[in-house]
């Protein structure tokens, strides 16, 4: 009963905000946006409280956000892990466990909506705000960035151009927003009226088109050294979207692997991050 209800409701959201764009396009957008920004889980789960308390380092304060922030000490350079959509920086343990045999002073925190971090909504340029108030204050010379924190990692990069920064990780990350857009309507099923009226939106709100929102477009001025891993199979970001970005990003490495998820959570994975940051 629950799945067909969770089935149905995209539809009802769809056709509310058809309804209510016949009164007033800017509301209906405005509505659209808010769901589509909408985290519903991500929080910390009881399996994960241990793990992150031990490492917890403080909060910053974000565009009204209370962010919490993560440490583990080393010696080596600093790393910055920026995790996906619905998750927290539990989902970087295994990683963690080799950036910390490799002796590298690793920090994290959880995106607003999520983890210990407050707030009920998240885009990509609020995100990008968090990433940038971390290096501000940490001066991370890598960063690594999975699913949507990947896609934040090449939006703040073609804003700042933080100098100090030599290196960058993306993991089965999304490139194009208007595929992303795509997706949001034919799930949710609304006209194209409302499609118009929530692109004036995010240009009003953002000052960049749907269409110009591109890791592929940001990819084009990176100078950084970059590597990005994608699966063949990966059923929430397409595979294309990173051969797009390594084919504009002229210093990356592209690796593609079949039949590992998106998570992307397998040893070899984390051992080859750990020697690209090595070498």
């Amino acid at each position: 009963m629950r799945k067909s209800i969770n089935k149905l409701l995209p539809k009802v959201f769809g056709r509310y905000f058809n309804m209510l764009a016949r009164v007033s396009k800017k509301k209906a957008a405005k509505k659209a946006f808010y769901v589509f920004c909408t985290v519903r889980k991500g929080k910390v789960l009881p399996n994960q409280k241990e793990y992150l308390d031990k490492a917890k380092n403080g909060t910053i304060e974000v565009k009204e956000h209370t962010l919490q922030t993560y440490h583990w000490p080393g010696s080596k350079e600093t790393v910055l892990l920026v995790h996906g959509w619905e998750s927290n920086t539990f989902r970087w343990r295994n990683l963690i466990t080799k950036l910390q045999e490799a002796d590298y002073n690793i920090i994290a925190f959880d995106a607003p909506a999520h983890g210990y971090s407050s707030g009920k909504y998240l885009n990509v340029p609020l995100y990008s705000d968090g990433v940038q108030a971390m290096i501000d204050k940490n001066a991370p010379k890598y960063l690594i960035g999975h699913s949507v924190g990947g896609m934040t990692l090449m939006y703040n990069e073609f804003y700042h151009k933080n100098e100090g920064v030599e290196k960058m990780v993306t993991i089965g990350s999304p490139s194009e927003f208007y595929e992303i857009m795509d997706h949001y309507q034919r799930l949710l099923d609304f006209n194209d009226t409302v499609r118009e009226a929530l692109e004036a939106f995010v240009l009003n709100r953002f000052g960049f088109t749907v269409k110009e929102f591109s890791s592929s477009r940001f990819a084009k001025t990176n100078t950084k050294k970059g590597l990005l891993f994608h699966d063949e199979l990966d059923k929430l970001a397409p595979f294309h979207a990173s051969e797009a970005v390594h084919s504009y990003w002229n210093d990356s490495t592209f690796i593609r692997t079949k039949g590992l998820g998106h998570s992307m959570h397998q040893e070899h994975i984390n051992d080859q991050i750990v020697d690209f940051l090595n070498n």
